[in-house]
């Protein structure tokens, strides 16, 4: 059986590029069959339709039209709207309705998707059996959420730590803290600037992304 993958980015797509490039020469044990965006101007859309890999975008924005920064119930009520929405748009490839012909995916690959994935998507796809995990790069317990390359970068210029690296983790309700399936660690280099830290990072990204999506392919192939 062919574990289908649906890829959740919202940027330039770099670590989405690292599993398409794999896809290509045959190193990716399962197949993209869908990209799915939340910004319409993503650079990794182009990247998925260059490779006839179909795209779909769902944008938070357009669920806020209308409303202000100051209406913060009527936005927790279009935010949790648009988390419904997301749901049902991986589970039936629509929002609305059921798609015919529509397969759902077996596996989710968050790969810079900038959104916090709420229980409003993930006991739906989890009641479906869809498994979700995550590219973050940081080590486990360490700096989740936001801005973790330059906090992990300015604790070890500050000597308070020594290695950083990425993980790939399933995801829970609880920001990046899912069970970590792969972790790669990096020294962290004294005088070394925050754009050379990144430059490495990014690297290292794009190797993990790929053997950790294979590694839960595996396992799930193995529960099949």
């Amino acid at each position: 059986m062919s574990i289908e993958i649906s890829v959740l980015i919202s940027g330039s797509g770099t670590n989405l590029q690292a599993l398409i490039d794999a896809q290509n020469e045959g190193k990716l044990n399962g197949k993209i069959t869908q990209v799915i965006s939340s910004s319409d101007t993503a650079f990794g859309l182009t990247r998925a339709s260059k490779n006839n890999i179909p795209t779909k975008t769902h944008l938070l924005k357009n669920y806020y039209k209308g409303t202000t920064k100051d209406q913060i119930e009527i936005r927790k009520e279009k935010r949790e709207q648009f988390n419904k929405d997301l749901a049902n748009l991986i589970i039936n490839g629509s929002i609305d309705s059921t798609v015919s012909n529509y397969k759902s995916p077996n596996l989710i690959v968050c790969a810079g998707w900038m959104l916090i994935l709420s229980p409003t998507v993930l006991e739906p796809l989890e009641k479906e059996g869809i498994t979700i995990i995550n590219l973050h790069p940081a080590l486990p317990g360490a700096f989740d959420g936001t801005l973790a390359i330059d906090r992990c970068w300015k604790a070890g210029q500050d000597g308070e730590i020594t290695k950083g690296g990425v993980m790939i983790h399933k995801v829970i309700t609880e920001v990046d803290r899912g069970e970590p399936i792969l972790v790669k660690e990096l020294d962290l280099k004294k005088g070394e600037t925050l754009e050379e830290y990144e430059d490495r990072v990014h690297k290292i990204e794009h190797i993990a992304i790929v053997e950790g999506t294979n590694k839960i392919i595996k396992e799930l192939t193995n529960n099949i």
